[in-house]
Formats: structure tokens, sequence, C-alpha cells
């Protein structure tokens, strides 16, 4: 392939998406801190959050978070064989992509009140209107989205990592700035300016700053409809389009049945799922998404031994590091609420409610890490089949245990069957890829799990202790006696983990290492 940029070793391009997830975690945080500030946990942001339910699934249904997954192969091999032809490929996806993104967001707009009724049915009628509102400013933000998608697919394929790390930050950055700068130079109530930034950032982050750099790098875009490839694209993404997992539901599960609950269990579920997710984003996301283009090349190549080598390598770092970072927010989860989100309409007693929900959220962080990773080996052989639809057979059994005991039993209650379900999706792929590929890809893993976990258990119990007596016996306001909490329970903790660790977890030690070793050399596909 001719025109490509410079491209990244597999520890570089994790390098660069890890620091972006680090920041586009924290910006999301930061974003998150405004938005609880200004309206709390209920009314408006419940419907803020409740919005993202039908892009969201549109998205979903367009395989627009699996596009760089399902086009990858398919274009690498079509441009080692004819470039010519792989752009028309190219050009043919993004064109379909365009006119279904399109037609479907046009329809969720005509549709937006009906809609409404239907994904919040514990709304009142004067907010179902409200949220229809929201609905029809966030919508078109899937066009860019999708569009987007599959320009950053085609940076992922030429190795060019860093331009997809920056489109987070944008996106979260336009929230922030229009959520506070909207209501002072228009006439717009409560969150309609952070609605605005939702699709504007897209257009900006996810769309505008991947078209710039393909366009410059070499992008030839024609109005073609007809490819021969389309055909195996379509078998590959079209079990991602059908099939609903709890993984991709999960978020909106808790929006849809947390309606049902009261006022405000939508945004205390929503606070509570962005912290848990802060582990899962930093040690999984990067890691699994870059290592991607690396498995195919490696299946591609024939190289089935260093395939699951890199497999292991991915699942070993991935749970050597957010054990004991799950483990330490678990314990602090009270500072770290209270520092981010405690303020404003945000008070102590919102604080309280979400701390056993942000750690029933954390306890299934190291299925998520096997999840993201494992689920691109599967995807790496081409099967999107086996993780589709075992997906939906667990989001079936599922909804009836929402409805009958998650939301009886309240947001702690779908909190629960949140992260259980997640964990039974996983045990199941994993039992699927052991029976089909064998356990090379899990040697060791196991037990070194259960050695990380007991070498940090210390220094949680450490960490818990001390944020207890913070937060109930310092005479400090609640945000200083909450710093002292994280600085004295993270001090406490990796004094214990550390020592611990490297006598009996020697790996994560190694992990570490590898993580700031980075080759400046560039690899060649």
């Amino acid at each position: 392939m001719q025109g490509l940029a410079t491209r990244h070793r597999m520890g570089t391009a994790a390098l660069i998406l890890a620091v972006s997830a680090i920041l586009s975690r924290l910006m999301g945080l930061v974003r998150d801190k405004v938005i609880s500030w200004q309206f709390g946990a209920g009314g408006e942001a419940d419907m803020y959050f409740a919005a993202f339910v039908v892009p969201d699934i549109i998205n979903y249904l367009l395989a627009g978070g699996f596009m760089s997954i399902t086009i990858i192969p398919l274009l690498s091999r079509s441009f080692a064989e004819d470039e010519a032809d792989a752009w028309r490929f190219f050009s043919c996806v993004f064109c379909w992509t365009l006119a279904g993104s399109s037609l479907l967001t046009a329809f969720g707009m005509f549709a937006a009140e009906p809609l409404a009724r239907l994904t919040a049915p514990g709304f009142a009628p004067a907010q179902w209107q409200r949220l229809a509102f929201f609905m029809r400013i966030i919508l078109p933000a899937q066009i860019f989205f999708l569009c987007g998608a599959c320009l950053t697919a085609l940076l992922y394929l030429r190795r060019q990592f860093s331009v997809p790390a920056l489109a987070p930050l944008v996106y979260n950055g336009c929230i922030i700035a229009a959520g506070l700068l909207l209501p002072v130079v228009a006439p717009v109530q409560g969150m309609t300016g952070y609605c605005a930034g939702v699709t504007v950032g897209a257009a900006l982050g996810t769309f505008l700053l991947p078209l710039r750099v393909a366009a410059a790098g070499g992008l030839h875009l024609r109005p073609i409809w007809r490819h021969a490839l389309m055909g195996r694209f379509l078998l590959t993404a079209l079990p991602l389009m059908l099939g609903q997992t709890v993984i991709m539901l999960d978020e909106q599960f808790l929006r849809v049945f947390g309606s049902l609950v009261g006022d405000g269990a939508v945004s205390l579920l929503n606070y509570a799922r962005r912290i848990a997710q802060v582990p899962v984003g930093l040690m999984g996301q990067a890691a699994a998404v870059a290592s991607y283009p690396f498995l195919v090349s490696l299946l591609t190549q024939g190289e089935n031994k260093r395939f699951h080598q890199t497999l292991r390598t991915a699942l070993s770092a991935g749970l050597a590091l957010v054990i004991p970072c799950a483990l330490w927010m678990a314990a602090s989860a009270w500072p770290v609420l209270c520092v981010i989100f405690q303020g404003g309409r945000f008070g102590a007693e919102e604080t309280l409610a979400a701390v056993p929900l942000t750690r029933l959220m954390l306890a299934p962080a190291p299925f998520w890490i096997v999840y993201m990773v494992l689920v691109r080996g599967f995807y790496a052989y081409g099967d999107t089949v086996t993780p589709a639809a075992t997906g939906t057979i667990v989001t079936l059994i599922c909804l009836p245990v929402y409805y009958f005991w998650a939301v009886p039993a309240g947001a702690a209650g779908i909190a629960a069957l949140s992260g259980a379900s997640v964990s039974l999706y996983t045990l199941w792929l994993v039992g699927i890829w052991i029976h089909r590929h064998g356990k090379s890809a899990f040697a060791g893993i196991r037990g070194l799990g259960l050695r990380v976990f007991f070498c940090a258990l210390p220094g949680a119990a450490a960490a818990w202790l001390i944020s207890e007596y913070c937060l109930r016996e310092l005479p400090l306001p609640p945000i200083g006696a909450a710093c002292v909490a994280l600085a004295a329970g993270g001090c406490a903790f990796a004094l214990l983990f550390l020592p611990l660790s490297r006598a009996f977890a020697p790996s994560v030690w190694e992990t570490l290492r590898r993580c700031v070793q980075v080759s400046p050399r560039a690899v060649h596909m």
C-alpha cells in the first residue's frame, strides 16, 4: 500500500492508545464532574444519559464499534493484491455506511417520541418529550461516528494510531465546551448544550480529523455501490449487526431498567459505571485495539504459535494490571466518588448511594479485560458468529431477570446483574475457545490472576480502612478528607502490593517494563 505514514510497532501502538485512554478517561470524568455539579443525579441528567440509548443502538446495528474488526482483514488482503480494487471496496463500504446511518438517523429523529417512551418506560410524559428533544440533537452524531469508523479502520490498517487516539479527546472537549458556553451565547436551557456538543464533537473528532489525515496519506473515495467483496464483508459484519450481546447492551440496560427504579437511578448507575470502566479502559482497550492488526497479520502469515503467544501476552498484561487497580478503586470508592463527583447538586447522599454500585461494577473488571482481548482472537480467525450468538443468548436469558428480579431489587440489583451477565458471557467464550483452539492462550493465566489478587488484597484492605477513617473522623471538608484518604490509601496500597507482587507475581514487573520499553523502529506489514 502506497502513501503510508510512519507505522508503529505493537508496543508503540499500545502505548499511544494507553496514553489516549488515560487522557480520554480523565476528560470524560471532567465532563461528568461538570454535569454532576450542575445537575446532580436525577431529572435532567437522567434524560441526558437516556438519550444515548437509541443512537447507540443505531451504532450497534451498523456494527460501527466493530468496523475496524470487520474491514481490516479484507482490506489488508485486498491492498496486498490490487490497490486500485482495494480503494473501490473501501469506497463501497463507506457509501453504504453513509446511506445506512443517514436513513436510520432520519427514522430515529422522526420517531423520537415513541422511541423515548420505549427506551425509558419509567419516565413521566413531560420527561419523554424532553428526552425526545435530546435524542433529535444527538442522533446526527451517529452519521459521523459510523463514517468516521471507516476512516479510523483505514488508519489502523496503516498503523497510524496517533490520530484515532486524539478523537475521543476532541469529542469530550467539545461536549464540555458546548455544555458550558452555549447557554451563555444562545437561549438554551439545561443540558441542551451538552447534547449539541456530542454531535459537534463527533463531527470534528471522529470524522473530520481522520478524514484529513487519511486524505493526506492518499485517500481515494468514489461513489461506488457494488463490489465483489461486499458479500464477504456483510457475512462478517451481519452477526455483529444482529447479535445484540450483553457487552454492547450493558450500558443501555442500565439506562432502560434504571428508569423503572426511580428518579436518579439512571444517573447514579451511569456515574458508577464511568468509574468502574476506568481500569477496564486503561488496561484493556489499548492492548486489545493495538493487538488486533498484528493478530490478523500473524494468522495471515500462518504463524499460529506466535498468534497464541501474542494473545497470552495481552491477556497476562491486562489482568496483571487491572486486578490491583480494580481492587484499590473498590476499596477507595468513597473518596474517589467524593473527589470526582461530589459538589454542587451532587451531594454526600448521592455519593454514598453510588459507592456500592461502583464496587459491584468493579467486580467483573478482569472478565471485561479477558473479553476485550479474547473476542479479537475470534475476529482475527474471521469468526464473528460465535461471540454474537453466545452474547445474544445471554442477553435473552438476562432480559427477564433484569425485569423481574433486578428492578425490584433496585439500582444495586441492576448493577449486580450487569456484572454477572458479563462474567457469564466471558466464561462461555473462554470455554468455546479452549474447546476449539486449546489452552495455550490461557497457559498460566488463572494462576497469575490468583497471585495478583492475593498480593493486592492486603493493600486494598488497608486502603479501605484508611478511607473509612479519613472520611468519618478527620475534621476536614469532605473534599479535603477524600484527598487525604486517596493519598494515604494509595501509599499504603503501593507499600503492601509492590513487594508482594515482586516476590510472588514477577510478571507484573515484566509487564511494566514492556510498557516503557518501546522501540522506535517501524514495522512493515
